[in-house]
């Protein structure tokens, strides 16, 4: 298994979308790289697959993908695993991602990222099945952490050592959602920077920033709006922890033109700059 033996830095990018496959080959806007959704270009042949092709002439690209269901007692899919390999076989990604979640279980599909029992149990049983891909694949891992409305009563630590437990013991990256610890630190009420600085700096290697949506005292993590004030907060304060890590912008509803995306990452781009400068005497 190949394993990083220095951080890569990718530089500031955006997800890509559909209906900017266009503009993206017209203008080749400023945009240091892209971050794919897996299983949109799993089906061989078609126009996903023949725009991926064009733009990656251009761009570095990294995969994002939704259905690994790391966390599940079914056995791993081998099929579906075999088209991710494939897939990053033909476009070269710098690296892979998944979330830490289960998304079904006895065959069944619940098509939503569901949060795991924080206790030894599941680390033991998450990292033995994320060691078993990272070998089908042949590469680290990153793994994301996703955002909750719920908490099991038998968890036995925080979600961050748990988070940060799995990442020692199966020896996979970290893609640190910023948005989600937002998200979660509301509807759990903790300190999002608890959870910040008892990550293990040397492992994250990508960061997301997202919207959501407020539902009365809970936080929705619904990617359909621009990140919010406090999302761009803990940003900096992350970057205060972390140094620079590659940042991209999540977007997968309410999508607007390329150029209001352009924006916001203008602004991520900003907030690191100032927070170098500030903290590590860099420009």
């Amino acid at each position: 298994m190949q394993t990083s033996s220095e951080k890569k830095i990718l530089g500031f990018g955006l997800g890509l979308r559909s209906q900017h496959y266009e503009t993206i080959l017209e203008k080749k806007p400023k945009i240091d790289w892209f971050e794919i959704l897996t299983e949109n270009y799993l089906v061989p042949g078609g126009k996903p697959l023949h725009y991926l092709d064009r733009i990656r002439e251009h761009y570095p690209l990294v995969m994002h993908g939704v259905s690994l269901s790391i966390g599940s007692t079914d056995k791993l899919d081998t099929t579906y695993l075999q088209e991710v390999k494939n897939l990053a076989k033909r476009i070269e990604p710098a690296w892979v991602s998944d979330h830490l979640c289960w998304t079904g279980v006895n065959g069944k599909n619940l098509h939503d990222l569901l949060p795991l029992p924080y206790t030894e149990e599941t680390i033991n049983h998450v990292a033995n099945r994320i060691q078993q891909v990272q070998e089908f694949l042949g590469q680290q891992l990153l793994i994301e952490n996703v955002s909750s409305y719920l908490t099991y009563q038998h968890s036995e630590m925080t979600e961050w050592e748990f988070f940060a437990a799995i990442a020692k013991k199966a020896d996979c990256l970290l893609l640190l959602d910023v948005n989600n610890v937002y998200v979660s630190s509301v509807n759990h009420h903790f300190d999002p920077l608890d959870y910040i600085h008892h990550l293990p700096v040397e492992r994250i290697y990508q960061i997301h920033l997202a919207g959501h949506s407020r539902q009365g005292h809970y936080i929705i993590d619904t990617h359909d709006a621009p990140v919010p004030a406090e999302v761009w907060d803990l940003y900096a304060n992350t970057l205060k922890h972390t140094g620079f890590v590659s940042t991209m912008i999540e977007r997968d509803d309410n999508i607007p033109e390329l150029d209001e995306l352009l924006t916001e990452l203008g602004q991520a781009k900003a907030i690191c700059k100032k927070i170098l400068a500030e903290e590590f005497s860099l420009a």
